[in-house]
């Protein structure tokens, strides 16, 4: 079984020719990100993803993590591999360097992240949870919260998680029910039932600190009452070390389709008394706290869609390459071939391949305007980042992960009967990839955010001047790309029209303007990598012209060539769908289903 090899040519390309690396590492505190250091660091993660993480993956499927009697214990070689994580310094790679993180760029850190994700996407989730807690903390936390927790968070010597979902409380978090009691010290006493909690009990770390939502006495129905708390697995004592066991528990975990190597517990507070924990930020605050650690995780699944999708597209690769079957078409008599000769299984591959760099790509533009809005010394210039991130965070969340399901069913597919045998591996990525698209927020649920938070609450000002920024891009289409070209301004019309209806019709008619949310949502993500793949085609061809004879450069022309082909032109269709065709959802009386 073939292991995961970081695409570094296409990393390093995308960093420093779409995403602008160095005007990123110009940006203050972002200074020790030397051309020296991303190399280094880049290199060591891809060794690391390829030679420690990846390996585990299929163990990790096979042997998921298993509870008993309240106790979890992670695949075998997890901890280890953990363990090697924080030694070598990766859980820091972002973080403050106050708390003993290194300070580089998002931009870099989401490179990185990448790689851990296709290599080993259950192992991932752990600190991507970790980094989550990190940020609220650093947002709302006291003093004393920060100095007792974020040391140990930073370095990953304890990990942390994020308690939102309730039995009764899905997606509706205006339902959750959980607790809590001030005891008069200032601390509370925290009572509820917490599902779906990735990481929430483990043997990697000696504490586990969860972030939970939970109501006080006075506090107001509804998502205005809720706060959020910090709850330690052990109590930490004088010296800051884990102390006494607090009453948290985990009852069970949950068997999942995929991602089986890592733990998603059902945890209980308060069964002994109650479970303490310290208020973070002010009371009734808690969803606003919450959803800085839910904003980051949206982008980090959006890049776990991108690592499962990339993996997925490897091993197909490979064994396209390997896969011996049938003569070449249109060669009489000729010898056997390997599969990857034949032209739909090619189609198929550059299907794969084609969406992932456009994802890639951006993943990463969208990564540094997150540099630009923290760091930017120009008050516009933030503005800009920020709203640019804003807008692209639910289209990263949502396209990115429902376009790896689709890459990795193809996956499936390039391997015929073979794929969905499990030993080939293929099956794994498909069942890690549907996760995806569900948790941190559905796809549905990022669409309605984009469409009614990004776009109608602004009247669609920042995505009209990002779609001012497509069209000046697509003039460079010229010349030998004036096909991609017409392609791409024809999409760029399509998104327009959507946007103008959506401006249009979501006040008076929301119904129809939320059932169309979904395709709207598909259509910036075609439309939006499309106009990365455009740029990404200038420079190649740039490059040619000037007598570079890499491959890389002849293989980005001809990935957009089918980006343009096979994907730009659904931009109409789905900008239909999205609109006038939204209707149709809401056209048949509820029992009729």
């Amino acid at each position: 079984m073939s292991e995961y090899i970081a695409p570094l040519k296409d990393i390093r390309f995308a960093m420093q020719e779409l995403a602008g690396l160095e005007q990123v590492v110009a940006l203050p505190g972002c200074e020790e990100a030397s051309s020296d250091v991303v190399d280094a660091i880049l290199e060591e993660a891809a060794r690391f993803s390829g030679e420690i993480l990846s390996p585990l993956n299929a163990v990790g499927d096979k042997n998921g993590a298993k509870w008993k009697d309240s106790v979890v214990t992670t695949t075998p070689g997890f901890k280890e591999a953990y363990r090697q994580f924080v030694d070598n310094g990766w859980n820091g790679l972002g973080c403050d360097p106050e708390f003993g993180g290194q300070g580089l760029p998002r931009l870099l850190s989401t490179a990185v992240s990448e790689m851990w994700k296709a290599a080993n996407h259950a192992f991932s989730l752990c600190p991507m949870l970790t980094q989550g807690a990190i940020e609220a903390l650093m947002i709302a936390g006291t003093d004393a919260q920060k100095a007792a927790y974020l040391p140990n968070l930073v370095s990953g010597e304890w990990t942390g998680t994020m308690n939102l979902t309730e039995p009764s409380a899905g997606s509706d978090l205006a339902a959750v029910r959980s607790r809590a009691e001030p005891v008069g010290d200032g601390t509370y006493k925290i009572f509820g039932q917490k599902i779906f909690i990735t990481y929430g009990e483990h043997d990697m770390t000696d504490n586990i600190v969860h972030l939970v939502l939970a109501r006080t006495p006075n506090a107001p129905e509804g998502v205005k009452g809720i706060s959020l708390f910090v709850v330690p697995k052990f109590m930490l004592k004088p010296d800051g070390t884990p102390g006494e066991r607090n009453d948290v528990y985990c009852v069970s975990i949950e068997h999942k389709l995929g991602i089986h190597g890592s733990p998603t517990a059902v945890l209980a507070f308060g069964d002994n008394g109650g479970a303490i924990g310290t208020l973070v930020g002010e009371e009734n605050r808690g969803l606003e706290y919450m959803f800085i650690m839910m904003n980051a995780a949206r982008f980090n699944v959006g890049l776990e869609g991108l690592g499962d999708a990339e993996r997925a597209y490897q091993r197909a690769v490979v064994y396209a390459k390997e896969r011996v079957q049938g003569t070449e078409v249109g060669v009489r008599g000729g010898p056997k071939v390997p599969i990857i000769k034949h032209p739909d299984v090619r189609r198929m591959l550059m299907s794969m391949r084609a969406r992932i760099e456009a994802m890639r790509a951006l993943a990463y533009v969208t990564a540094a305007a997150q540099d630009h809005a923290h760091a930017n010394p120009d008050e516009v210039a933030r503005q800009r980042g920020q709203a640019f991130a804003d807008l692209m965070i639910p289209v990263v969340k949502g396209w990115c992960t429902e376009s790896a399901i689709d890459i990795a069913s193809i996956g499936v597919q390039v391997h015929g009967g073979m794929g969905y045998i499990e030993e080939t591996g293929a099956a794994q990525h498909l069942r890690d990839a549907r996760i995806t698209a569900i948790y941190e927020g559905t796809t549905a649920i990022q669409a309605n955010d984009l469409i009614g938070r990004k776009i109608a609450r602004e009247k669609g000002a920042t995505i009209k001047s990002v779609i001012a920024e497509m069209r000046a891009a697509a003039t460079a289409l010229d010349g030998d790309l004036a096909g991609v070209g017409a392609r791409q301004r024809a999409a760029v019309d399509a998104l327009e029209k959507a946007v103008s209806w959506i401006v249009d019709n979501f006040a008076v008619d929301p119904k129809a303007a939320h059932a169309g949310a979904v395709p709207f949502l598909h259509l910036l993500g075609i439309v939006a990598g499309g106009w990365q793949m455009g740029r990404a085609a200038v420079i190649a061809r740039a490059r040619l012209a000037a007598g570079e004879a890499d491959p890389f450069w002849a293989a980005k022309l001809a990935t957009t060539r089918f980006y343009a082909d096979h994907f730009l032109t659904q931009a109409a269709g789905l900008a239909e769908a999205a609109t006038t065709g939204a209707a149709g959802a809401l056209a048949i009386a509820d029992d009729s289903f």
